[in-house]
């Protein structure tokens, strides 16, 4: 199933079929083919993935959204709602070992590739399922929407200022982290195959991610049974730990422990906090959030950002400004890091995109494709990896199955 590949990256040989759309799945297949796989992006003819039309911004009538998660992929067009079109779905799948799909429960088996027939005809493939609230349950049946997941999962709760509204956060963080966990086991079923043999069907789903997003918030109410509530920029557990107005601007501090805020109260002119009984510990800190906050804001007024910045890291207090995007990304560590890169797109030309957010030492990472045009790669991927004809390939195209 595996074939010759030349990434040299960590996943190179493996194929991945991606039939997802939107966000999460994209993502999690752009990750894998960030790895070295080969991944082959299914997109409906004439429309493609949704977020094609997402925008503004295009460049060159491509849409930004879409540029940022599908790069390292192959753009195949096919009907999946025809039989001629599932069968060629169905000769992918034999050929691929991952599959990594967001339909509606019952979609797939619908077009002949349930997990029996994959056990059968294919039993080494592993089939990822990305769906918006899993396959059991009462909710099973409705389609996931991140900003929804944010509302119900509790996530938009704990989000905003204390005597606010809750807000969602500015990037669809249920999608992403779904995305993220949907990566994570599919690499372990594939490290299980090697040890079985044989391939698996794997699950993820946007609301038990928003769930288990909210880690330690979630654990304080399983162990308090007192419910979570918002604190800004604050901490629920730890104080200092959010954002304060200095003379510019305001500036975020992170004091993690008792020896931090020793060194955080002496840099700032203020030793005797580190002694004073409210204070002196977290706990205590935490008790008295509101009266060492208003300390610290009037303390921090008196100079500049900048200034403090320099002060409290040359002490070893966690600290940084509040960037935009924009300054994020222009930011002298993120170009340093290759978190900015320029790959040549078919028809944008010089294309700057979100580098690779992780490294390997022996296997390298790679931007080996630019996100694709819509079937760019049809002709290849049937003619040269399924074998097709070029006389069969214009009769799939004349009857609009490609």
């Amino acid at each position: 199933m595996t074939k010759q590949g030349n990434s040299g990256g960590a996943l190179d040989g493996l194929r991945v079929l991606d039939l997802t759309r939107i966000l999460a799945g994209p993502l999690c297949a752009q990750m894998l083919g960030d790895m070295g796989a080969d991944v082959i992006k299914v997109e409906p003819p004439g429309a493609g993935d949704d977020t094609r039309t997402w925008g503004p911004p295009f460049t060159n009538g491509e849409s930004a959204y879409f540029l940022g998660i599908n790069r390292n992929k192959r753009s195949l067009t096919l009907n999946m709602a025809v039989k001629a079109g599932q069968e060629i779905l169905a000769q992918l799948v034999k050929k691929s070992d991952v599959l990594v799909e967001n339909f509606k429960l019952g979609t797939l088996e619908k077009w002949g590739i349930s997990n029996e027939w994959l056990e059968k005809n294919a039993p080494r493939v592993i089939r990822c399922s990305i769906t918006g609230y899993g396959s059991s349950g009462p909710d099973a049946a409705l389609p996931g929407y991140d900003f929804i997941l944010q509302a119900e999962s509790g996530l938009m709760s704990i989000c905003g200022e204390p005597d606010g509204t809750p807000t969602k956060y500015g990037v669809a963080i249920v999608d992403v982290v779904t995305g993220l966990y949907a990566c994570n086991v599919i690499l372990a079923a594939l490290t299980a195959r090697n040890r079985t043999g044989r391939g698996q069907h794997v699950e993820v789903c946007l609301y038990d991610s928003g769930i288990a997003m909210l880690i330690n918030v979630a654990s304080n109410y399983l162990v308090s049974g007192k419910d979570a509530r918002r604190f800004g920029n604050g901490h629920p557990s730890i104080v200092p730990y959010t954002t304060y107005p200095a003379a510019d601007g305001l500036i975020a501090v992170a004091v993690g422990n008792d020896g931090q805020f020793a060194r955080f109260a002496e840099t700032v002119g203020h030793s005797e906090w580190a002694h004073d009984s409210r204070f002196a510990k977290n706990p205590d800190r935490v008790t008295n959030r509101e009266a060492l906050d208003d300390l610290i804001a009037q303390t921090l007024k008196r100079e500049q950002s900048s200034t403090w910045s320099e002060k409290l890291r040359a002490a070893g207090v966690p600290c940084g400004p509040i960037n935009s995007v924009a300054e994020a990304l222009n930011d002298p560590h993120t170009l340093a890091r290759g978190m900015v890169r320029t790959v040549k797109h078919p028809k944008v030309g010089d294309l700057r995109m979100v580098g690779i957010p992780f490294r390997f030492s022996a296997t390298p990472e790679a931007i080996r494709r630019a996100p694709p045009l819509l079937g760019q790669h049809t002709e290849e991927v049937l003619g040269t990896d399924l074998g097709f004809s070029s006389e069969r390939i214009a009769q799939l195209r004349a009857e609009k199955v490609i």
